[in-house]
């Protein structure tokens, strides 16, 4: 077995660009949502002249929609707020005849419903906008959206990373069940009619101390209170018990399909 210095070692030395978690394939396994993103993308892709992709990240998940078998619009421009990650979904969609348009990163969801991050299209540009797990300002999709067209997204949702919270030892900061219907709430209050509102939950299994050191480099923004140096005592403790692995995480997402009426 693999001792705790080496995995750390290569945890660290794994390539990451984009939102590529592809590395982790091999270490890790998970169990569904409930629903399939692609799926309800296609159920209205196949009708849209026209899509829009907010926060892109390296531009993994939408080259992988529009590489499929499925319907696909007749043109998709894609957003992305990340400065880094802007060339990278540039250089992975441009095959694909997709243009990357860097924009301003709107603010929490859960904050308070601000004037800010002016998505920067025309009114009614698209028929379909698609969000996975990026922020939005619902004014704005609904602004951008045509009549008759459809918002897709998923998101993540409160209390997650639980699993990975016990696992450091740390206590998981105080929230409320979901905020679903909060953000179903900004959705009617910007014009849209929804269509579907669910929740669910993807659960992941670690394998090794390697992924989780991996997946925590990349989402440590997530995990307050977390550093490497500060809980490598803990992990290392944690892969010397056999008994613990592998280490299953459950993240909370919710899907919310929305609609502006008004097309023929």
């Amino acid at each position: 077995m693999p001792g705790y210095e080496e995995l750390e070692a290569e945890a660290l030395a794994a390539p990451f660009s984009g939102w590529d978690f592809s590395w982790l394939a091999r270490r890790s396994s998970t169990e569904p949502l409930p629903w399939s993103y692609r799926r309800e993308v296609a159920r209205y892709a196949g009708s849209a002249g026209c899509m829009l992709d907010m926060g892109t990240g390296g531009g993994e998940v939408l080259s992988r929609l529009l590489s499929s078998s499925g319907p696909r619009p007749a043109r998709t421009v894609a957003t992305e707020a990340w400065p880094p990650n802007v060339p990278v979904a540039a250089a992975r969609l441009r095959p694909l005849g997709i243009p990357v348009v860097r924009n301003e990163d709107p603010p929490d969801n859960t904050s308070p419903d601000g004037s800010g991050a002016r998505l920067p299209f025309r009114d009614g540009a698209f028929d379909l906008v698609i969000n996975r797990h990026e922020a939005f300002r619902a004014a704005e999709v609904s602004r951008v959206l045509a009549p008759g067209g459809a918002f897709v997204t998923q998101q993540v949702d409160f209390s997650s990373y639980q699993g990975v919270y016990r696992l450091l030892g740390l206590t998981a900061p105080a929230q409320r069940d979901s905020w679903l219907p909060l953000a179903r709430q900004q959705v009617i209050g910007a014009g849209l009619r929804v269509v579907t509102a669910i929740g669910g939950e993807e659960v992941e299994h670690f394998n090794d101390v390697a992924a989780v050191i991996y997946y925590l480099r990349v989402i440590s923004w997530a995990i307050p209170g977390y550093s490497l140096p500060a809980h490598r005592e803990r992990l290392r403790a944690a892969w010397a018990d056999r008994s613990r692995w592998p280490v299953t995480n459950v993240q909370r997402r919710f899907l919310l399909v929305a609609v502006r009426d008004g097309g023929s």
